[in-house]
């Protein structure tokens, strides 16, 4: 780490032609032919509906006012600096309270900093709030070589926490998020305070692959994992595609805008209680909006895709950390889920909700605030 430790003040500034390109592109989609009876809206089932994605493409290009959203994410002070040569994006908003708690926010994909933006000043009375964005991911672009995944990302955050002035400091994360706030606590034990990490059902897919089947199911239970694993299997299109092929696909998504909204916006399709909604009724239109703009605008949909590569080829492996003290906050939960993945309970602080999902600071924002200041009030 030799490069010059400063911090240049950052201000998010779309050029007024690139919004310009976006709405032109929008207005010119070439759209797929219709499969006959395929006109329901919230049929996910063989991915985004084309109903559907017209509808979200006229509002991006006729309803939605980046400007105004690009106001609201400059209210927050940022900044950019390069750690081992790539140039990292920084969210850092300092708390009123002296006493407050360094807390870093580690966001996964198809998420930005812009998944937290509604977190932030829930949290500002605890806590110093650092968002970094992922190298290949927003305005952590343009990436600088290869070689880039989860091990190298996390000593990078752990440097950018130094350089802020934070020896000790507190850590959250959802998806890939996860994975840094682990190693972090992992590989820098005596610096990390706690970790919270937020999920959802979708960690039972996992079972039989990353984790082993818990003793002792039932031929019921493992009925019930074994579907969750078959949901979520279908899901799984994009990881193949960006762990081996992520130049293929990168074409395709700073080409098009629609290609970029279909690639994101079917994430965002929720199935909790088994209630079928569209994206844009599970989290804020303009949000998941301004976040598949920052991907356009800054071209990361091809970048960001070569995370996963090297994440898959890296033959690093998730770790945690057994000595630093662990909250889990599990949304859209079901009845397994700790069975699987705490089946000795020695994860302190363990919280389950029905409501949310996958992106809980956007689904249900409040409700992980909560349970993120309990958490670390508690090993305070």
């Amino acid at each position: 780490m030799t490069e010059n430790n400063a911090f240049t003040p950052f201000r998010i500034d779309i050029p007024q032609a690139d919004i310009d390109d976006l709405r032109h592109r929008l207005a010119h989609t070439r759209w797929p032919v219709p499969v006959p009876g395929r006109d329901d809206r919230t049929d996910f089932s063989r991915g985004a509906p084309s109903v559907y994605l017209k509808e979200l493409a006229e509002y991006w290009r006729d309803g939605f006012d980046w400007r105004a959203q690009e106001a609201k994410l400059n209210e927050y002070n940022q900044g950019t600096t390069v750690v081992d040569g790539q140039t990292f994006h920084v969210v850092h908003v300092r708390s009123a309270n002296p006493e407050a708690t360094a807390l870093i926010l580690n966001h996964g994909w198809p998420g930005s900093f812009v998944e937290y933006q509604r977190l932030v000043p829930l949290l500002t009375d605890d806590f110093h709030v650092v968002i970094p964005s992922l190298p290949g991911f927003g305005f952590s672009t343009p990436l600088s070589g290869t070689g880039w995944e989860l091990a190298r990302t996390t000593e990078a955050y752990a440097e950018i926490m130094t350089r802020l002035g934070y020896e000790r400091f507190a850590a959250h994360g959802t998806d890939i998020g996860s994975g840094t706030t682990f190693r972090l606590a992992a590989l820098h034990p005596e610096r990390v305070i706690g970790t919270h990490i937020g999920c959802d059902r979708r960690l039972l897919g996992l079972v039989g692959d990353k984790f082993p089947y818990p003793d002792g199911l039932s031929e019921d239970e493992i009925a019930q994992i074994e579907a969750v694993r078959t949901e979520d299997a279908a899901d799984h299109g994009y990881l193949l595609m960006q762990n081996h092929r992520p130049d293929t696909i990168g074409a395709a998504l700073t080409d098009s805008p629609v290609g970029q909204l279909a690639w994101i916006a079917e994430k965002f399709e929720p199935r909790a209680g088994g209630t079928y909604r569209t994206p844009d009724e599970s989290v804020d239109r303009d949000q998941l909006l301004t976040n598949i703009s920052l991907y356009w605008f800054t071209r990361s949909g091809e970048s960001s895709a070569q995370f996963y590569y090297e994440a898959e080829h890296s033959g690093t492996a998730v770790v945690m950390a057994s000595g630093v003290p662990s909250g889990w906050a599990v949304f859209d939960t079901h009845p397994l889920i700790r069975r699987a993945m705490d089946p000795w309970k020695a994860i302190r602080h363990w919280s389950e909700f029905t409501e949310g999902g996958h992106f809980p600071a956007m689904e249900e924002t409040e409700l992980l605030a909560d349970d993120i200041r309990t958490f670390f009030r508690g090993i305070s």
